[in-house]
């Protein structure tokens, strides 16, 4: 088993390339380390040090310089999201031109926890609060992890990481929650973690379930794009198979429910146009909707 180890240089990141061969016995390494520019000298010195621990390993390492704000402003998405979309594009790249069969990233038990609440504030469905998992060649090996767990074994054995200055700006929201939220939460319940865990399991059956019926309803009313208004109300559950229709179009709340109550109403679509971030959604005669995504979408 080949595994791409994602190293920014941190102390989650560290940890993990520290006992790879613990977390996957018998697999060989290699490290894809980032670097987003963002934060000038200070990124070129995680980069640094990443390639002078890969160098004391004997690793191979991998490294991307992005740029990262360009893309965000081009794509009209927030900075953490551009990285994120270039990170994993990168690490599929490297996978499939050099035969890894994982990426590990270093996601901890705490990043869970944010994650969920993050997902839940700007409003998500079942899938946003499954939390973080495994998701094809991506594989989180640190997930029942703490950070103060991380933390401690870092600091018994005398390793060396580096510091994001941007952790402690408040600027970022899952800072905030991690600084000010999330403190609150555990002394209401000092076993946050285990509850949200346990939620996040029972969320992510219910989400199964959800994919199944999906999954075996989709081609009754939808078929290249094109929906059947009248076979999709006839569906028990047609306000979801709707969502999920039409979800990769990214259309707003506002635009959603307007399309849904028109169509549930029984008022005429044709000619009307719901349009999203990534598509639109028209009302075609005939009683049907057509979706469409443009190809630099897809």
């Amino acid at each position: 088993m080949k595994v791409l180890l994602a190293v920014s240089g941190g102390i989650d990141s560290m940890y993990m390339a520290e006992r790879a061969p613990e977390l996957f016995p018998g697999a060989s390494f290699a490290v894809a380390h980032c670097n987003f520019g963002l934060r000038g000298d200070e990124s070129d010195g995680d980069e640094a040090f990443v390639r002078a621990w890969c160098s004391s390993k004997g690793l191979p390492i991998f490294v991307k310089r992005f740029e990262t704000e360009k893309f965000a402003t081009e794509g009209g998405l927030s900075i953490e999201m551009a990285a994120r979309e270039l990170r994993y594009a990168w690490f599929a790249q490297i996978c499939a031109a050099e035969g890894f069969d994982h990426v590990a990233v270093a996601h901890n038990a705490d990043d869970n926890v944010e994650t969920f609440f993050l997902n839940l504030l700007r409003g998500t469905g079942t899938r946003g609060l499954r939390g973080m998992g495994d998701r094809g060649i991506i594989v989180r090996p640190l997930l029942t992890i703490p950070r103060a767990e991380i933390r401690r074994w870092m600091e018994a054995h005398r390793l060396p990481w580096r510091e994001d200055s941007t952790n402690a700006s408040s600027a970022y929201k899952r800072n905030r929650l991690r600084a000010e939220v999330i403190p609150i939460l555990k002394e209401m319940n000092p076993s946050l973690q285990d509850s949200l865990r346990r939620t996040m399991e029972h969320i992510s059956q219910v989400d199964d379930i959800a994919e199944d019926y999906f999954s075996g309803v989709r081609d009754s009313v939808c078929t290249g794009g094109t929906v059947s208004i009248r076979a999709l109300l006839a569906l028990k559950h047609p306000r979801y198979v709707l969502f999920r229709l039409v979800e990769p179009v990214a259309l707003t709340e506002t635009a959603l429910d307007n399309l849904w109550e028109t169509i549930s109403s029984g008022r005429q679509v044709g000619g009307r146009v719901f349009i999203g971030k990534h598509g639109e959604v028209k009302g075609l005669p005939k009683w049907k909707l057509c979706i469409t995504i443009p190809d630099k979408n897809n």
